[in-house]
C-alpha cells in the first residue's frame, strides 16, 4: 500500500523524475512563468519556493547549493534577484493559475509564474 508516499511518478524513473524537476525550475527562474500541465505545476511549486527560501540567506553555502539544484545560472539568478525581491515575505512565492484542457490529450493546463 501507499500509505504517506504522496509524490507523483510521472511515469518516471527517479533520475528522469529529478532531471524533469530540475529543468522546471530552471526554467521558471529564467522566464518567471511557464505553462506547463498541472501535476508537474504543483509539483514544482514546493521545490522552488524552497529555493528562494534557501537564497534569502546570502550565504556562500547556499549560492552553492542552489547551483547544484538547478545550475549555475538560475542559482545566480535566484540568490540575486528572485530572493531580494521576496526579502520580507515568508513563502508563497509562486502563483498557479489553472487553464482549459489541451486539446490533443485533454491534460489539464496550468501556469505557474513568481507572484
Amino acid at each position: 500500500m501507499r500509505h504517506g508516499n504522496h509524490n507523483r511518478k510521472f511515469g518516471r524513473e527517479r533520475n528522469q523524475r529529478k532531471a524533469l524537476l530540475k529543468s522546471l525550475a530552471y526554467s521558471l527562474v529564467m522566464k518567471e512563468k511557464i505553462k506547463t500541465t498541472e501535476p508537474k505545476a504543483k509539483e514544482v511549486r514546493p521545490f522552488v519556493e524552497k529555493l528562494v527560501t534557501l537564497g534569502k540567506s546570502g550565504t556562500i553555502a547556499s549560492r552553492r547549493l542552489l547551483e547544484t539544484r538547478v545550475g549555475k545560472i538560475a542559482g545566480k539568478k535566484i540568490a540575486l534577484t528572485l530572493s531580494p525581491k521576496y526579502k520580507a515575505t515568508k513563502g508563497g512565492y509562486t502563483r498557479i493559475t489553472k487553464l482549459i484542457q489541451r486539446k490533443s490529450d485533454g491534460a489539464k493546463m496550468a501556469i505557474i509564474e513568481f507572484v
